[in-house]
């Protein structure tokens, strides 16, 4: 399947390669098959040249190929969207839900249910760009088309789409803002947790304190790194786990942990445009 979208130069005297490279980011793999395929065509509909010098403002047709995502489509979408145009989307994915199947034929995910948008609309291909544990609710970003993923996950591990999560933890943070940098590996008595390991990957959580009473803590968090758990690792480690979340320590009990991805923070790559999507439900 193609997926087709327009899209008009916004520098001067720029080459199509230098577009994809310096602009879009867009690795050498990609580049060469998007040129062998003659995917980028003029106004009139013929294939560009490439090492042509364009003036701003010089109208390009885009045709990506798309390979159909493998998930297996709910038969109706309940997911709330947030945020959509023709090559990103932003989802709420509840708590107790996983981001995407763990085996073949999985069903039930959220990206199960993604699909299923994006097949009603004439769509195959929806991708994660990031997860979220299974119990943590909020926000998600998705690619649609195999190009805006690749530009996506350049800027994912540049640091340039910002995540903001509320967490509820357990007791009374005298600390009201900081930073937790310590490494996390997996928990070498229990594969399915992590835990802080000086051999482990390095791991940076930001978090400011926004309200609290005598039993508990309410806090915005920021990752600059995405690794596993971070966020429950990492408060755990401090003497103030996620509340409810028994694995890493807390002892409330409640039906699941308090945290969720508030708030997503991007310039989106193709139209430039500061893209803020909001989760406060």
């Amino acid at each position: 399947m193609i997926t087709t979208f327009q899209y008009a130069l916004q520098q001067d005297n720029i080459t199509i390669e230098e577009l994809l490279r310096d602009d879009f980011h867009i690795g050498k793999k990609i580049m060469h098959e998007m040129r062998m395929a003659k995917s980028i065509l003029n106004e009139s509909g013929e294939p560009i040249v490439w090492q042509h010098h364009f003036p701003i403002g010089t109208k390009l047709t885009f045709n990506i190929n798309v390979e159909p995502s493998s998930y297996v489509a709910t038969d109706i979408c309940e997911v709330p969207i947030l945020f959509e145009d023709a090559h990103v989307l932003v989802v709420s994915k509840p708590a107790d839900m996983a981001t995407h199947p763990n085996e073949p034929g999985q069903t039930g995910t959220c990206m199960n249910h993604v699909i299923a948008h994006v097949n009603k609309q004439g769509g195959v291909y929806a991708e994660h760009v990031h997860r979220l544990d299974q119990g943590t609710k909020g926000l998600v970003l998705i690619a649609k088309h195999p190009l805006i993923k690749s530009m996506l996950d350049r800027m994912l591990e540049e640091k340039k789409i910002i995540r903001t999560y509320e967490a509820i933890v357990d007791g009374y943070m005298t600390q009201k803002s900081g930073s937790i940098r310590t490494s996390i590996g997996t928990d070498r008595h229990d594969s399915a947790r992590r835990a802080v390991s000086p051999s482990g990957q390095t791991a940076i959580t930001h978090f400011e304190v926004v309200g609290q009473d005598s039993n508990f803590t309410k806090v915005n968090v920021i990752l600059e790194t995405g690794r596993t758990h971070q966020i429950r690792v990492h408060f755990s480690s401090i003497g103030h786990p996620v509340t409810g979340d028994r694995m890493y320590g807390s002892r409330t009990r409640q039906d699941n942990y308090s945290l969720q991805a508030r708030k997503l923070q991007f310039v989106h790559p193709i139209t430039k445009e500061m893209v803020i999507v909001e989760d406060y439900k």
